[in-house]
């Protein structure tokens, strides 16, 4: 005979089940992988670059068993470590210095699980042996590799759209184009203006000597700023995981 109502066990039995539920993901473990992400502001993270991943594994006949897109880069599932390694390698060399590549570990949950709110308990690095880091991220080289790769993107656009100049320069975080005619100076403001908006464009000159002075704007200094600080921290949550 039973001593408590039958609702009771139900919600019992119940609870035990969604209990037992939200546990197998643990059961899965980790599967080692490789994540791909942009070294650069002006680099995007769409279909594209999952596209040259893939081109770039399948051309080195490199294995892998799974490859997701979200908005922090490309990540690649791979079997063993083994493959991991040698799969780094090549892309690292198929895609150059423009994508920082880092090793990863990515939970074998099955999606459907997964669809329901039921993720692994991640080990905190307290259970992991601890480690402590003290990131400083250096905003003013982040600031002058941006500008410094403005001057060849400058030199390259300008000479395609045949603007005459006489020379591009940098000074700190400015950059100088000379011209010798006002029409191409104007010629090259607005073109530049809307090509990089980013930039703020003073025109200055008479004569035959003419300079167009390109600055970035406070915005596109956050931009560049917030970009940097987010990729040192990709960085270190990646060693992290390979802790």
């Amino acid at each position: 005979m039973n001593r408590y109502p039958t609702w009771k066990y139900i919600l019992i039995a119940a609870s035990v089940i969604i209990g037992l539920l939200y546990t197998i993901p643990n059961l899965y473990g980790e599967s080692p992988a490789v994540q791909v992400s942009p070294a650069r502001a002006s680099l995007k993270v769409d279909q594209s670059l999952l596209t040259k991943v893939e081109a770039a594994l399948n051309l080195a006949a490199i294995p892998f068993e799974g490859i997701y897109l979200d908005e922090s880069g490309v990540k690649v599932r791979f079997s063993s470590p083994e493959v991991q390694l040698k799969a780094k390698d090549r892309l690292i060399e198929n895609l150059g210095k423009d994508y920082t590549i880092a090793l990863n570990l990515l939970s074998q949950t099955p999606d459907w699980l997964l669809a329901i709110g039921a993720k692994p308990m991640y080990l905190g690095l307290d259970l992991r042996g601890g480690v402590h880091f003290l990131l400083q991220v250096d905003m003013d080289a982040a600031l002058t590799k941006s500008v410094e790769s403005s001057v060849g993107d400058f030199r390259s656009a300008m000479r395609t759209e045949k603007i005459n100049y006489t020379g591009v320069s940098r000074d700190k975080l400015n950059i100088a184009i000379n011209f010798e005619s006002e029409a191409e100076m104007e010629k090259a403001r607005r073109f530049l203006g809307t090509s990089y908006p980013d930039l703020t464009y003073t025109a200055a000159g008479s004569g035959s000597a003419y300079t167009l002075t390109a600055t970035l704007s406070p915005q596109a200094k956050n931009q560049i700023q917030e970009f940097a600080l987010k990729q040192n921290l990709l960085t270190l949550h990646n060693r992290i995981n390979e802790l």
